[in-house]
């Protein structure tokens, strides 16, 4: 299993990191090591600025390579929610010196994932996704506003990776990231409906 990030896929984030809107799929990877399906997440002594990124997730249901567009939604049944955790700090550093960021995308336990529901259930142009801290609303997301659709991630992505199935493709954050801290209180919902729990500590 592994864990594809798509970056920028929001216009408004894009513009919030001060980064041009792209023109193509940017894409960049975490090891499994990286997913937190239950528990809390402890701030690493590495990064004094952690920030959050809620997404919208897709789980691969079957393996392919060069797959076409229109046969894209064949690949994935359920839609769930994550988060993109980025030590914001390391990864200034990394970009001011033209060097790779992984090591503040990628550490342990950096995606946590939530839910899923079926796909099914979902107009998957019209979702609404959201994350509070301690009840405040800090993320407000619609997959209307995606720059790259679902379908044209999985194409693109595949021109350049095999998907699998378990495989997991975090689509974009809105918006809105910032930084947490010890004691927070983490949810995520979509469609209202709660999805993801997390505490930091």
């Amino acid at each position: 299993m592994k864990i594809i990030c798509i970056g920028r896929n929001y216009a408004n984030h894009a513009k919030e990191m001060k980064s041009d809107i792209p023109t193509e799929p940017v894409f960049f990877m975490k090891p499994d090591t990286a997913l937190l399906k239950e528990g809390d997440f402890y701030l690493p002594d590495f990064s004094k600025e952690m920030h959050h990124e809620i997404e919208l997730v897709i789980k691969i249901c079957k393996s392919g390579k060069h797959i076409a567009e229109q046969f894209a939604h064949k690949y994935y049944e359920e839609i769930g929610l994550g988060i993109d955790f980025t030590a914001r700090d390391l990864q200034a550093q990394c970009k001011a010196q033209g060097l790779p960021w992984e090591k503040a995308k990628a550490f342990d336990n950096s995606a946590p994932i939530g839910m899923f529901v079926n796909k099914n259930e979902l107009n998957l142009k019209n979702i609404e996704f959201e994350l509070k801290i301690n009840g405040v609303s800090k993320q407000l997301g619609h997959s209307s506003d995606v720059i790259f659709s679902f379908d044209k991630i999985i194409a693109y992505v595949s021109q350049f990776v095999t998907l699998k199935m378990g495989d997991l493709i975090y689509t974009g954050t809105p918006e809105g990231v910032g930084p947490v801290k010890i004691g927070d209180k983490l949810e995520g919902f979509m469609n209202g409906k709660s999805m993801l729990h997390l505490n930091i500590r």
